[in-house]
């Protein structure tokens, strides 16, 4: 599509991550030209409207009125209505409200229009480190530790970089349970305030993350954790559970509990305290 009268359709519509600058010209057009703009955030997105003076109407569309206000737009469209549909950051769709009136457009015969801009993950992939040239990204993990541990589980011989969001409240526990998973040498990055002043990589091995982010006590803003793919070491290692461990060091060289924690703890890379979690979690 080139420069001109906005034609009828859905425009899912990219904005900055972080830096306002961060907003292609195309993506200025379609807000200036749309009939509306469904956003997950209408306060969020004013700021980024006024920065660049648009003044088109705008009407909230997130997580908790998706399901009635995508019938709603969907009408709309379907009488010829130009309609973006922009979240807080990003691309919709990605991890944010977006699917069910894209997946409702299409059922209805509604040209649908990308409007290319950032997105997270893909920001953090490229100055990670990691391969690039095979990926996975996931979305979030579960904010459980039980069901997050299963998830991590799958990816033990993961021969790609597997990429997650993750929210700072949960990255040292996320962290703690990558390195008593995937172990304490698997390469891990996490990227964090993407775009924005305070930007950071945190690079190395999932233990020196770990301690890393553990040391900074409170740690804010928006995160992507990635882990790196399995080596062949790594890939044909045997699974061995803290409590299997455990229970051999004191069979095999016959320690105590305290002991053999503690030189569980070494061999992982990660503290006492955390192998005994994991010691009687499993029990």
């Amino acid at each position: 599509m080139t420069d001109g009268d906005l034609a009828p359709g859905l425009y899912l519509v990219g904005t900055p991550i972080g830096n306002l600058e961060d907003m292609t010209l195309r993506a200025i057009r379609v807000l200036k030209q749309a009939d509306l703009i469904a956003c997950e955030d209408t306060r969020q997105t004013l700021k980024l409207l006024n920065h660049y003076g648009i003044d088109t109407r705008t009407i909230s569309y997130h997580e908790h009125n998706e399901a009635a206000r995508a019938a709603e737009l969907v009408e709309h469209l379907a009488h010829g209505a130009r309609i973006a549909v922009v979240t807080d950051a990003g691309m919709p769709g990605i991890s944010d409200p977006g699917f069910r009136l894209l997946s409702l457009a299409i059922e209805r015969g509604v040209p649908v229009v990308p409007i290319p801009g950032p997105a997270a993950f893909v920001s953090a992939l490229v100055a990670s480190g990691l391969p690039m040239e095979s990926f996975s990204f996931r979305g979030f993990l579960s904010p459980k530790s039980g069901a997050r541990r299963r998830e991590l589980e799958q990816l033990r011989n993961s021969a790609q970089t597997e990429i997650f969001y993750e929210a700072p409240h949960r990255i040292l526990a996320a962290l703690e349970d990558v390195l008593a998973t995937l172990g304490p040498g698997r390469r891990v990055v996490v990227g964090r305030e993407l775009t924005k002043i305070h930007e950071e990589f945190l690079r190395g091995t999932a233990a020196q993350v770990f301690d890393t982010v553990k040391n900074r006590g409170e740690i804010k803003g928006e995160m992507v954790m990635l882990i790196g793919p399995a080596t062949e070491q790594e890939t044909q290692a045997p699974v061995v559970s803290v409590r299997d461990r455990v229970e051999q060091l004191m069979r095999e060289e016959k320690l105590d509990e305290k002991s053999a924690l503690k030189k569980a703890a070494k061999e992982r890379g990660i503290s006492k305290s955390e192998v005994y979690r994991e010691w009687h979690r499993s029990k």
